[in-house]
């Protein structure tokens, strides 16, 4: 059988003048026609050829050799090439643009912006393209604790957090309570895996061991007295708002640094500031 949005092997059936048809003999099908400026020199009946399915501007079925950036069933980065009324068209890598529907979109997206997507056929047998990746996701990562790993957010949360498509096909979440700053759906994170669960989904913080986290935030907040003249207007019982806020840590990071930065003395604190040495 013939499938659509995906590469696969197929044989050549008959020879036209404008291309080659293709298919399984053993099925008794007519074949998909594979265009002859797809066609490579020395292809006769009865070889085979791998080719990838989709539908023309006509709705039948055609093969191309060229290699799509996505197939069914996958996820990928691709970048909008441009936006109609019936929704947003991506480059697959192909002659014919990819339809992105708006009600497959996760936010409106535009012209250039590169979103990450996974392919799938509608209700009318035509291939298009999701922003709601969840389903897509997989649990059978490579990745142990404290690894760290890249991915694509897909999703933010207010309750749960970010949802995170590690190297764009794993399921993995910033927990609410690890989020310091703000991020955007199609941003691309480092992180390093906190906890694999038992469903082999990833719980992952953005930030090292407190260890070894702990000089990098020193240096973040001397950054920060720095460009303040040397001074912070408040100490280190400020709110962790605005921790967060101005330096993108929680409460018990910030304090572990001013601690060290303390030790070092590199600071002092009084009773309204923070002041560098």
């Amino acid at each position: 059988m013939i499938e659509l949005g995906k590469v696969q092997k197929l044989q050549v059936l008959r020879e036209k003048e404008f291309g080659v048809y293709l298919g399984r003999a053993e099925d008794g099908e007519n074949g998909v026609l594979l265009p002859r400026k797809y066609v490579p020199e020395g292809i006769k009946p009865g070889d085979e050829l791998e080719v990838f399915i989709y539908k023309d501007s006509e709705d039948r079925l055609i093969a191309t050799t060229e290699k799509p950036l996505i197939q069914v069933g996958q996820v990928a980065v691709l970048e909008v090439k441009d936006v109609s009324k019936i929704g947003a068209f991506l480059d697959m890598g192909l002659e014919k643009d990819l339809l992105l529907p708006f009600k497959e979109q996760s936010h409106r997206v535009k012209r250039g912006e590169k979103c990450l997507v996974a392919l799938y056929v509608d209700r009318s047998q035509r291939l298009a393209a999701t922003m709601k990746v969840y389903t897509y996701m997989r649990s059978d990562s490579p990745y142990q604790k404290d690894d760290w790993v890249t991915g694509t957010i897909y999703e933010l949360s207010d309750k749960l957090g970010a949802f995170v498509a590690v190297d764009n096909q794993y399921y993995g979440l910033i927990p609410r309570s690890e989020m310091f700053r703000d991020y955007r759906e199609g941003e691309v994170v480092e992180a390093r895996v906190s906890k694999v669960r038992s469903d082999g989904k990833l719980d992952l913080n953005p930030q090292a061991k407190a260890y070894q986290q702990m000089e990098t935030d020193a240096e973040i907040i001397i950054k920060v007295i720095d460009e303040l003249g040397g001074e912070l207007p408040f100490n280190d019982k400020v709110s962790p708002e605005v921790i967060r806020r101005e330096f993108g840590l929680s409460k018990n990071a910030f304090k572990r640094a001013v601690g060290r930065l303390l030790k070092e003395n590199r600071i002092t604190i009084t009773e309204e500031t923070i002041k560098k040495v």
